[in-house]
């Protein structure tokens, strides 16, 4: 528009014919991405008096112009929107609105003392005219209003322009253009002003004495009246030779260079430096740069992480570094934003007397001066978006890089945005940090302590600095002894330095001080916790708290980076982090009673959970001293279990940390609600060490009941982890503590526990015996449920020993009171057993059915363990009838199943069933994969008899292949069959 009419695309020119279609497309430009009315467009075009036919001769123009755009790349420029049409254009490719932009950004520039970039966005602005405005149309009504705004902001421009160029000393090139466009605008005071100072400072005063005569007769001519006075006071400064007037020396440039020096020995955060660098990846450069921000806990290595890159970057931003510290991690030391960008602005040059007072004229001014300009501006230590946004540059080429101990998650909100988040180092990375301050050659001589030490520091780059600062000049060896101090002492007292005020304390503290009291003291009971995660229910049960409340705190702790999320729903402590807020509680809440709170909500979690997985199961009512405000969990059996699985890691902490802390009543009570989630889920080996928790505190308690159960409960761990003999030793001891307090019930559950132990071991008389004792021991005690699982594992005893016949009696009558009483879990159990029976005496496809039944109970009930057994069976049962694919199919199934649960005897059992169908099929190098993979994993569940058929497998697979290994498998088979007693076996393979 700033000249004719006209339309470029990728294509070349648009073909517009006539006024009336300039002056429409122009119109729409000039308010591109508005819609204008077809009434407008009407009064634009013919003003008060337009045609009947305006509105179809209107329609026929826009419908040339957007055939002639298509024509020339620019397809869908144009588009009819109610109640008219609209121009989608950018408005950075309209010339009227990028010459608007460029006036504006030069006039802020000017008033900022930014001559020279004053001088060049000016120039360009005044570049784009190529004659008068909507040249070649014909205007009415309103867009005559246009045309003149755009040639009074095009005056106004030239006047800004020139007295720009006066500032940066071209008053000779003045003297020269300003004549000319006196000649146009010979009234205009301003441009005479101009010319009159030009004149001046070229030492031709009589002529700028001229000047001011010829305006000032002009002027009394035509309008009569006198030069305005500013021009007054210029020709009287004139007629004094007044120095003022004189031309100041013109400062050369210097583009700021404001990174701070880098951190000395940068080790690592190679990921989190790809990170960085994909932000300068090509992109389109009208979107710009996304702001970077480097977030994490204090500590981390955020700003170590953002100088350094900004180093590596700075060739990429020719204009200038700017860096600034916001001082945000506590809100009395925030840098004030009228300081923050006082700062910026002297790095821009901007001298202080031209530097604006309000924040806002401040920040117009930095967005002025940064425009169309390629400046890194780094913030460290940002506290909030509403902080930071004021300083995100204007264009495409500058990039904002913060750093924060906070997410800035809302800044996506607004702008581009891309979080690169700084964590602990990675122990390689962590030792690594240490050798370049010490010496690697003595890391390599002290590799375990430091090592060692490096975990003291949990990663942390500023206590492994602090760390590696106190080593420097101690003797050889001095790395074991001071891991040893950390270890003994409180460690945040060792991470310090005499002399430097910078230490892990001080740094945590700072960003402890700016929460409120409640997520403070949320901060403190969380602290408090003993296992590797916890889920944000837990931040109100330590405080008690309402839900909600206890939720946002922990949300606002995540976004200060003192929890890390790990999940949804889920966060974690770094290790002095959570040392810290274990300090904290010592020095602020010595009485908080947050762990008697914890110990409470995972009681009342375990309670209501055993109910909803195990109905049937009787489990003890916990005394709870603080009730939850509502369950972390749903009403329902897969909610329970899931809740479950994720606190998994935490339940053999939290028991230990009960018991440590004198809660031994919770500590045992806790352990027995939770044998129905481990019953159902497995993770055997995990429950070893909580019965041992549980039983060492029962026995510390006298609970004499208690530690019968408790003991009883190890003697099934050890079972169901292989370790026989200790499950035995468990079981003779809670046997014992039963007799001597009479409980008959509790004695038939622990006998029939020690029958399925010596059926495991093979001595299959002692595990009959057994059984028939916990049989009538139950019936005496009138517990029918222990009498029905002790005919049920009578039963498989016998499928064990060969003698199915013997079996279906007492299965059958243990199925039929286990449906009376309703309990789903061993009667699946029970089905599976029948299933044994049945394939044992050739009925496969009884068996099957069995089998399949007792998998749907399994699955519908949630119980993997069962689950696994019944997949594995089905899977035999299925390989029984030759079905090698199908088999396998369930034998995957089953060993997907004994990894998820960690149940290593049934991974080692399924691989060794799956290595044998893989025999059968002749796939060779498979089974001996699998076979061996089998051998590895029972290394760690040591079984006699499973072990001897895989060396069985493996000799004929050596057989099958010519080696001669296979007579050391044999041997080997043969060994182990002896050991467990089987010597049928034993003779099968010698002969």
């Amino acid at each position: 528009m700033l000249g004719p009419v006209c339309a470029h695309g990728s294509g070349g020119a648009a073909a517009l014919a006539g006024t009336r279609q300039r002056a429409v497309l122009g119109v729409l430009a000039l308010h591109t991405g508005e819609v204008l009315s077809a009434s407008r467009l009407v009064d634009v075009l013919w003003g008060e008096d337009p045609p009947r036919t305006a509105l179809r001769t209107l329609h026929s123009h826009v419908a040339r112009i957007r055939q002639a755009l298509t024509a020339c790349g620019v397809p869908e420029a144009l588009a009819t929107r109610a109640p008219g049409y609209v121009l989608d254009v950018p408005r950075e490719e309209v010339d009227a609105h990028r010459f608007e932009r460029l006036a504006s950004a030069g006039r802020s520039a000017l008033t900022g003392g930014a001559v020279e970039r004053a001088v060049a966005a000016l120039r360009e602005a005044v570049g784009l005219w190529r004659g008068d405005a909507f040249a070649g149309t014909d205007l009415s009504s309103w867009g005559e209003h246009e045309v003149e705004r755009l040639h009074a902001l095009r005056l106004s421009a030239v006047e800004d322009l020139w007295e720009a160029e006066i500032r940066a000393g071209h008053h000779e090139v003045a003297v020269l253009e300003l004549p000319r466009l006196l000649a146009e605008h010979p009234t205009t005071e301003r441009l005479v002003r101009l010319h009159m100072l030009a004149l001046h400072r070229c030492g031709r005063h009589t002529d700028a004495l001229d000047a001011f005569a010829r305006l000032r007769h002009t002027l009394a001519d035509e309008f009569g009246v006198d030069p305005g006075p500013e021009l007054v006071a210029l020709h009287t400064a004139i007629l004094r030779r007044d120095p003022v007037l004189d031309p100041l020396p013109v400062a050369v440039a210097v583009p700021p260079r404001q990174l701070p020096a880098g951190v000395g020995h940068f080790t690592g955060r190679t990921a989190e430096l790809a990170d960085l660098d994909r932000v300068l990846a090509p992109h389109d450069a009208r979107d710009g740069f996304p702001i970077v921000v480097v977030a994490g806990a204090a500590g981390m290595g955020k700003t170590s992480l953002a100088v350094e890159w900004a180093h590596r970057v700075a060739d990429r931003f020719p204009d200038g570094q700017l860096y600034l510290d916001l001082r945000g991690h506590d809100p009395k030391l925030a840098l004030p934003a009228r300081d923050a960008f006082a700062h910026l602005l002297r790095a821009l040059d901007v001298p202080d007397d031209r530097i604006p007072g309000e924040p806002d004229a401040q920040a117009a001014l930095y967005r002025s001066l940064l425009h169309g300009k390629r400046y890194l501006v780094v913030l460290d230590d940002a506290a909030g978006v509403e902080d930071v946004l004021r300083f995100v540059p204007p264009g495409p080429g500058s990039l904002l890089l913060l750093t924060s101990r906070q997410n800035m998650a809302a800044l996506a909100a607004r702008h581009a945005t891309r979080v690169v988040g700084v964590e602990a180092l990675r122990d390689d990375e962590a030792v690594s940090l240490l050798g370049s301050v010490i010496g690697d050659d003595r890391v390599a001589r002290e590799s375990g302590p430091a090592a060692h030490l490096a975990r003291l520091c949990g990663g942390m780059p500023l206590a492994l600095r602090i760390a590696a600062a106190r080593l420097v000049g101690r003797p050889v060896g001095a790395v074991a002894e001071f891991a040893a101090e950390l270890t003994d002492s409180e460690r945040l007292d060792g991470l310090a330095v005499v002399g430097d005020s910078r230490t892990v304390r001080t740094v945590l503290n700072s960003a402890y001080r700016p929460l409120t009291a409640e997520v403070a003291r949320v901060f403190r009971g969380l602290g408090l916790h003993p296992g590797p995660t916890f889920g944000g229910d837990l931040g109100a049960a330590v405080c008690g708290l309402p839900t909600a409340a206890g939720r946002r705190a922990v949300a606002e702790l995540a976004a200060a980076h003192l929890v890390t999320p790990v999940e949804q729903g889920r966060y974690r402590f770094h290790d002095l982090i959570r040392e810290y807020a274990r300090c904290r509680v010592r020095a602020d809440e010595p009485d908080h009673d947050g762990t008697a709170r914890l110990v409470d909500w995972y009681l009342a979690a375990a309670f209501r959970a055993s109910r909803l997985i195990d109905p049937d199961r009787s489990p003890v009512t916990p005394t709870l001293r603080h009730t939850p405000a509502e369950p972390p969990f749903a009403p329902d059996k897969r909610a329970a279990l899931a809740f479950l699985d994720a606190e998994r890691a935490n339940l053999v902490p939290v028991v230990a940390h009960a018991r440590e802390n004198g809660h031994l009543t919770a500590a045992w009570q806790l352990t027995s609600l939770l044998t129905s989630f481990y019953d159902a889920a497995g993770h055997w080996h995990d429950r070893v060490e909580l019965c041992r928790h549980g039983a060492a505190a029962a026995g510390d308690l006298g609970d004499t009941a208690a530690e019968a159960e408790m003991l009883r409960a190890l003697g099934v761990a050890y079972f169901m982890t292989r370790r026989l003999p200790e499950a035995l030793t468990a079981s003779d001891r809670a046997l014992t503590v039963a007799r001597a307090i009479g409980d008959l019930a509790a004695q038939g559950h622990i006998h029939n526990n020690m029958a399925n132990m010596h059926a495991e071991l093979r001595h299959f008389d002692r595990a009959v015996t057994a059984h028939h004792l916990a049989v009538e021991q139950s019936t005496a005690a009138g517990h029918d449920l222990g009498r029905a699982l002790a005919q049920r594992n009578l039963g498989h005893t016998y499928v064990r020993m060969g003698r199915a016949d013997l079996a279906f009696a007492p299965l059958h009558e243990a199925l039929r009171r286990l449906r009376e009483l309703g309990h789903a879990r061993l009667e699946a159990g029970t089905l599976d057993t029948l299933g044994e029976a049945y394939l044992q005496v050739g009925e496969r496809h009884r068996a099957l059915e069995h089998f399949e039944r007792a998998l749907a109970i399994s699955r519908d009930i949630g119980d993997r363990w069962l689950e696994w057994e019944a997949l594995l069976d089905t899977g035999i049962a299925r390989l029984d009838g030759g079905h090698h694919t199908s088999a396998l199919e369930r034998f995957e199934e089953a060993l997907a199943i004994s990894r998820e649960v960690g149940d290593r005897h049934g991974e080692s059992s399924t691989l060794g069933h799956i290595g044998r169908t893989l025999l059968l099929v002749g796939d060779l190098e498979a089974a001996r994969e699998h076979l061996h993979a089998a051998l590895v994993v029972r290394e760690r569940v040591p079984d006699p008899y499973e072990e001897a058929h895989l060396h069985r497998d493996l000799a004929d697979l050596a057989d099958r292949l010519g080696d001669p290994v296979a007579a050391h498998h044999r041997r080997t088979a043969m060994r182990l069959h002896e050991q467990a007693d089987t010597l049928p076996d034993a003779r099968s393979l010698s002969a």
